[in-house]
């Protein structure tokens, strides 16, 4: 039987859910798409599809790439993502998880998500020391400095990773930061291998951390898990002998997101 036409398979979806099938498309693809790339996987006709981009670009739901040509999620797509993982019955799980490994370590647990600009933090429990660092949640942090960012750099494709680099200078925030996109490179291919990010005072002076990954149902990076703590009570050495809880509870909130995601 011959495939439809572009026309035949644009009257099977109706008109209603068009925009919402090229959002979920872009969604689930993970990087940045093209125009030819979509008219290939829904069959809308280029005029359609492009039309429904436009819509989507002015509403902030999609938002086009550093080349200019491809559709990655806005901000509103973006924050639709966080305000549904954010969801009171998620949030209870997933808070009782990140509780369990901040009373067991001891000190501030974090977890985060990659936005545009940087890493945003989705939640968090405080350490009862009295000597703590304040990033309350909501605060947008850098990539190319943080544990959490470096984790989520480490994950990217070459073009991507490029891509974001080369956009713009690596701004120093103290004497450690690394401002070379080459040390940088080396950095994260080191975090590739051994599957956590470190901050050693790179974003704030006095302050060290490490982040791992938390996984989507795809097994591409979602969120982070991480630690910080100030120097004057343990430094990166002293952080890095928590990795295997955190690693432990990362794989727990892994678990937890496809379960979320089988449910129907």
């Amino acid at each position: 039987m011959p495939d439809q036409t572009p026309a035949a398979k644009e009257t099977q979806i109706p008109t209603n859910l068009r925009l919402l099938l090229i959002v979920e498309e872009v969604a689930r693809r993970g990087v940045a798409v093209k125009p030819a790339q979509l008219v290939e996987t829904l069959g809308l006709p280029k005029p359609t599809l492009h039309r429904l981009l436009q819509t989507a670009e002015e509403e902030g739901f999609l938002q086009r790439d550093l080349d200019g040509r491809s559709y990655g999620p806005g901000p509103r797509l973006r924050a639709l993502a966080v305000n549904t993982i954010s969801s009171e019955h998620l949030r209870t799980a997933r808070l009782t998880i990140l509780k369990a490994v901040a009373e067991e370590i001891g000190e501030t647990c974090n977890l985060a998500t990659p936005d545009r600009e940087g890493m945003t933090y989705l939640d968090r429990v405080e350490t009862k020391w009295p000597l703590r660092i304040q990033l309350p949640i909501g605060t947008q942090v850098p990539f190319h400095c943080t544990a959490s960012g470096k984790m989520y750099l480490s994950t990217l494709r070459p073009a991507t990773l490029n891509s974001v680099l080369s956009a713009r200078a690596l701004e120093p925030q103290t004497e450690q930061t690394i401002t070379s996109p080459e040390a940088l490179r080396a950095e994260l291919q080191k975090t590739r291998a051994r599957g956590y990010a470190t901050d050693d005072e790179e974003f704030m002076t006095g302050m060290a951390a490490i982040a791992v990954p938390i996984l989507d149902p795809q097994g591409r990076l979602m969120a982070t898990l991480s630690v910080h703590a100030p120097v004057q009570r343990r430094a990166l050495g002293q952080i890095l002998e928590f990795l295997e809880p955190l690693q432990q509870a990362a794989a727990r909130l892994t678990r937890l997101n496809s379960e979320q995601a089988e449910r129907p």
